[in-house]
């Protein structure tokens, strides 16, 4: 053991594993690179898992299920499926310093799954590229004196704006069954009658109380038409392609050429960007908070979003709601987590990180419910309706809805800046996440020729992602955008939670998973009694629940509406194989590696269940001290000691069966 110390910082602690004496001003792993700091790494989490979703689903989400009785819930889905995911993707990750493909030399019956992660995360990013792109072009928009949104007299506007119907009662008219202006002192009492308008001889005056717009049901706001056929320029079907909106165009590459140099350097770069991106969106949304508190109805919005409405929990989509939201709102099962958590230091306290994340995003939701149904509550007493006939999210809350009131705002314009601006850092957080999990799968799988080339691949992804998501900035980009939208991740993320969970549970085995974080955090973590809470999660509850969710979305399914009409058969058919892509990709590989590796049928099958021989930590110093740890806890740590025995040119692990499983006299060296 001195000769250990002496030669590699080690030292022996008291149950004679051997502890590293951690690099805390420099990269632990120099080939790979690790975060500069833990900060860095809690804010990139916190900015993956903290999205547009907590902003504009969340909100709707809680008023639609029952209001504050909707937390209930929502918060048994945090406890039992989305922290025991979130912690076990940041610790798996951690362990063995691989991304998300590689990692699965822990259980190559799983590295399928993961090429399927792969490409949902490719369909994700095209979607969180094409948001940014809409909010650059609101962003820039909003540098005006008058909002370009506001009123119906722009060439965008049709005949059934909204506006015009105050316009026209402004001036002393009313819109008539031809949807026309007419003036009031034009009528004679029939033409009153018939629209319900009374004149009071004696103040000389109409009064309007009882009048109802005869094309009320077809008026549209004018930010709404702003954004269908002003930004959008939105074609009348998805068969109808058009041509490139090119204003649209410029923000799109805009957006990619951003995310590109936030990110070239990797980790090093995107370490300190986050710093700005992770925390801005906070600041936003307490200014707009105490601003949306100071308008006028805003107390009733909030009402509408807290009181609880018990009756709703006996009904089973407000649970699915729950879970859905809890599941995607920490980003679990997407291959991301594993990803940022593989640049931490070997003996960095993930279950703290875990712990911290998980309840900061949860909070924000709540935060940014309070900031949203302010401004709706503002909204509807602006308009005179209740605040349930406002209530919107997605697209609709983002760009039609909070334009509106915003425009309605004093000094509008500052507050528009402000809400894109804090859109497009949440964007590009979720982005940066979903970039450097498939720049980092592609580096890690051929590590001798692309790590030193990171740079390249940075841009060869974003370059691919920029041309294959050119279909978006058409005039019938808004159905290619709700299509990947709708088919690109749910079912298939419900798919990977379920697998990853019962996988290492089940087959790579709870005792082995369980005493590889035992080798990060130690024994006092693993061995009190509150660590049954996660075995049994992991094993039994957070499975269960992901295949009931499955299912009872499977028995519920109907065919996704763009604008409430269905996408047209071909279109449905992409959507069907974008779903089949991600899914397919796990007994794909499967078969390939039967094809491709030695020995007897069974002996082949039997492969798919047994760590690689290059598993396990990344650095011999914690390869060691893992193969002890196992050792003196009954399990073996999956993968040989001395990497250097191995084909290090070729990643193909049968070539190499015999190393399945760390030998005694391997373990027995580590020590």
């Amino acid at each position: 053991m001195e000769r250990l110390q002496n030669s590699e910082g080690e030292r022996p602690s008291k149950n004679g594993s051997v502890i590293i004496n951690d690099d805390k001003n420099g990269d632990e792993n120099k080939e790979r690179g690790n975060w500069s700091s833990p900060v860095e790494f809690i804010l990139a989490c916190l900015g993956y898992a903290v999205g547009l979703g907590n902003v504009w689903r969340f909100p709707y989400l809680c008023y639609r299920n029952g209001g504050g009785a909707f937390l209930i819930p929502y918060t048994i889905m945090l406890v039992f499926a989305g922290l025991p995911l979130f912690f076990l993707e940041v610790s798996f990750g951690q362990y063995c310093s691989e991304g998300m493909v590689t990692c699965w030399k822990a259980l190559p019956l799983l590295r399928g799954m993961s090429i399927g992660q792969f490409l949902v995360s490719f369909y994700l990013n095209i979607s969180y590229s094409v948001i940014i792109m809409y909010t650059i072009y609101y962003f820039f928009a909003s540098f005006t004196s008058v909002l370009p949104w506001v009123g119906c007299n722009h060439n965008w506007n049709t005949a059934f704006c909204s506006s015009l119907v105050d316009d026209c009662i402004q001036v002393g008219g009313i819109m008539t069954a031809n949807n026309t202006c007419a003036n009031l002192t034009s009528f004679d009492q029939d033409q009153l009658d018939m629209y319900n308008v009374t004149y009071n001889y004696t103040s000389d005056e109409y009064d309007l109380s009882q009048y109802v717009d005869p094309f009320k049901d077809q008026r549209q706001p004018a930010s709404q038409e702003y954004f269908k056929y002003q930004v959008l320029q939105q074609s009348d079907t998805m068969s109808d392609t058009g041509g490139v909106v090119w204003q649209l165009a410029l923000c799109f590459i805009f957006a990619w050429i951003i995310t590109f140099l936030c990110m070239i350097k990797g980790i090093k770069t995107t370490g300190k960007v986050v710093y700005f991106t992770a925390t801005f969106p906070y600041f936003v949304l307490f200014i707009l908070l105490i601003r949306g508190l100071t308008l006028p109805g805003s107390g009733e919005g909030i009402k509408y979003f807290i009181t609880p409405r018990w009756e709703h929990l006996a009904t089973p989509k407000v649970w699915l709601d729950a879970a859905v939201q809890i599941f995607y709102s920490l980003s679990v099962s997407a291959g991301g987590l594993t990803t940022l958590a593989s640049y931490n230091k070997f003996h960095n306290n993930c279950y703290r990180d875990s712990l911290l994340v998980a309840s900061l995003n949860c909070l924000t939701s709540l935060f940014a419910g309070f900031v949203i149904f302010a401004i709706v509550g503002f909204m509807a007493h602006e308009a005179g309706k209740e605040v349930d006939e406002v209530v919107t999210q997605g697209f609709g809350l983002a760009f039609v809805a909070y334009p509106e009131a915003v425009a309605r705002m004093p000094a509008g314009p500052f507050w528009s800046v402000m809400f894109f601006l804090m859109l497009i850092t949440l964007g590009l957080d979720s982005q940066f996440t979903g970039m450097e999990k498939m720049s980092t799968a592609v580096c890690d799988m051929f590590p001798r020729y692309l790590r030193k080339r990171r740079t390249l691949v940075m841009l060869v992804v974003c370059s691919v992602s920029c041309i294959c998501g050119f279909t978006c900035v058409t005039r019938a980009g808004a159905y290619w955008m709700s299509l990947l939208d709708n088919y690109g991740a749910n079912f298939q993320m419900l798919f990977y939670g379920l697998a990853e969970a019962a996988g290492l549970m089940w087959i790579y085995g709870a005792k082995r998973f369980t005493n590889d974080i035992r080798t990060m955090l130690g024994d006092t973590l693993v061995d009190s009694k509150l660590f049954y809470y996660w075995i049994v999660n992991w094993a039994v509850i957070t499975p269960l629940l992901m295949a009931g969710i499955m299912i009872f979305n499977f028995i519920n399914w109907s065919e996704p509406t763009h604008d409430n009409e269905q996408y047209p058969l071909w279109g449905r058919t992409i959507g069907w194989l974008i779903i089949a892509s991600g899914l397919l990709a796990l007994p794909i590989d499967w078969v390939y590696k039967i094809i491709k590796s030695p020995g007897s049928i069974v002996e082949r099958i039997n492969l798919l269940f047994v760590p690689s021989p290059k598993w396990g930590p990344a650095l011999p110093q914690h390869r060691r001290e893992a193969a002890n740890v196992h050792k003196q806890h009954g399990t073996t740590m999956g993968g040989v000691l001395d990497l250097s025995s191995l084909n290090h040119d070729n990643e193909d692990i049968y070539k190499n069966a015999k190393y399945s499983a760390l030998s005694k006299a391997d373990t027995e060296s580590a020590v």
